[in-house]
């Protein structure tokens, strides 16, 4: 198993300079998301290697992050990158309307990893855009135009994905399109249901989401989007029975469910798709992100036989220029193969059990930590000012934690009042007890 490694030095001479050069044409001339562009002051990255990076001062860093969660099997992967090289020196890129070699086979290594009766992939560039393709497809399918989407959610940012989004950030591109209802999933340690227990938990978010679909009118209702395990806004693993009730519900109603697998996807939670970790199917999986790690942009939208038949004899109204990419879907060939030769999804499952949950669980006993949640290689510490109260730690803690952990060599992901430790999948047992001992000295001091 070619996993992650320590290193003490970084493979390149210090660059300091050549930093210095990067940082200033960025500020003149990147336009950089989701930031305030006067006020940014990003670290330029020089390289990478499994589980670390590092800068071009020296300074080498254990990733916590996988970037935006997405660099599953880890940076600079020879096979992968070779992949991708050999694939750009056969022919660089092919439109949809032809056939490829590398799309078909990307489809089918997908396809046989996803439920049976789901055998068809659409490829798009993008999990926003996969969002988007689902949404269409599902509206199209049933004839119906809402669409049902959780608070605590991230969707993307594009016009339809960020409507669906519950959380603040759409606030600054509504209004969205229409027809899209927010309704509250499960979350025990905030519950909206003021339950005491999962089994409670489960019930009376299921209770919420059936009387939301009544009062939409669920001849209305399109489709049901939701993470099977919610990413940016918390990594909430749902109470047990709660996909399978809201599967239920959808039969019920002839309603589409729509699984968001672009974060929690390909080895992310020990199973190539995250709901795979329970008893549940749904009509349509978005994915993105760990399909390929992310070394080039890649998403597409896995279609049920029924959803897909649909268009046997009238076509689907939609598409996109690169869908199928040819280097794209290449690098997903050569990633799907790696994990399986490598054994990275059982690799997560060890980590998961012998690691990461007794490690960050010990956690618990840092006042600061309210509560630690997680499955695979997908966990979150969830800091608070006061356990009685469960006030969220403020800003200036969460920086100071971040500060200090990139001190010890260690970056984490800060979003919220929460780290979320959400490496990449090859990070080795010890690289991960490392980071964890490193976390806990720092919240033994963090007030």
């Amino acid at each position: 198993m070619s996993l992650s490694t320590e290193q003490t030095e970084t493979p390149q001479t210090p660059d300091a300079d050549r930093a210095t050069r990067i940082k200033a044409m960025s500020r003149k001339h990147v336009f950089t998301s989701w930031s305030a562009q006067g006020k940014l002051d990003q670290l330029p990255l020089a390289g990478g290697e499994g589980a670390h990076f590092w800068d071009y001062e020296g300074n080498r860093y254990l990733d916590l992050t996988s970037q935006l969660v997405n660099v599953n099997i880890g940076y600079q992967h020879p096979r992968l990158v070779a992949a991708i090289q050999e694939a750009a020196g056969r022919l660089s890129t092919i439109g949809p309307g032809f056939d490829s070699e590398s799309r078909a086979e990307a489809a089918r290594l997908i396809a046989e990893r996803a439920p049976e009766g789901m055998n068809k992939v659409f490829f798009t560039n993008s999990g926003a855009e996969a969002v988007e393709n689902a949404l269409r497809l599902a509206r199209q399918h049933t004839g119906r135009h809402k669409i049902l989407a959780a608070y605590r959610s991230y969707h993307g940012a594009t016009g339809g994905a960020i409507t669906l989004t519950g959380e603040a950030r759409r606030h600054g591109s509504e209004p969205g399109i229409p027809g899209v209802v927010h309704f509250w999933g499960p979350y025990l340690y905030r519950s909206e249901f003021h339950s005491s227990t999962e089994e409670e938990e489960c019930e009376r978010a299921l209770a919420h989401l059936r009387q939301t679909i009544t009062f939409e009118g669920p001849q209305h209702v399109a489709a049901i989007i939701l993470e099977p395990v919610v990413g940016s806004n918390g990594i909430l693993v749902p109470p047990p029975g709660y996909l399978e009730g809201v599967r239920a519900l959808c039969d019920e109603h002839g309603i589409v469910m729509i699984a968001d697998e672009v974060m929690a996807g390909f080895a992310r939670a020990g199973q190539w798709f995250a709901f795979q970790n329970w008893e549940v199917t749904p009509d349509l999986i978005t994915f993105a992100k760990g399909v390929n790690s992310g070394y080039i942009p890649l998403g597409g939208v896995v279609l049920s036989d029924e959803i897909a038949a649909t268009f046997d004899d009238r076509p689907y109204p939609g598409g996109l220029t690169y869908s199928g990419h040819a280097l794209a879907c290449a690098s997903a060939v050569a990633s799907i193969t790696i994990m399986e030769d490598e054994g990275i999804l059982q690799h997560v499952r060890d980590l998961d059990e012998q690691v990461l949950r007794p490690g960050l669980t010990a956690l618990t006993e840092h006042q600061v930590v309210g509560e630690v949640r997680g499955i695979g290689a997908f966990w979150a510490v969830e800091l608070v000012a006061d356990r009685d109260t469960r006030q969220p730690a403020d800003a200036a803690v969460m920086a100071r934690v971040a500060a200090a952990c990139k001190e010890q060599g260690v970056w984490p992901l800060v979003m919220g009042n929460r780290v979320h430790v959400v490496p990449p999948c090859v990070i080795t047992q010890d690289e991960a007890r490392r980071a964890i001992d490193v976390l806990g000295s720092v919240l033994a001091s963090a007030t």
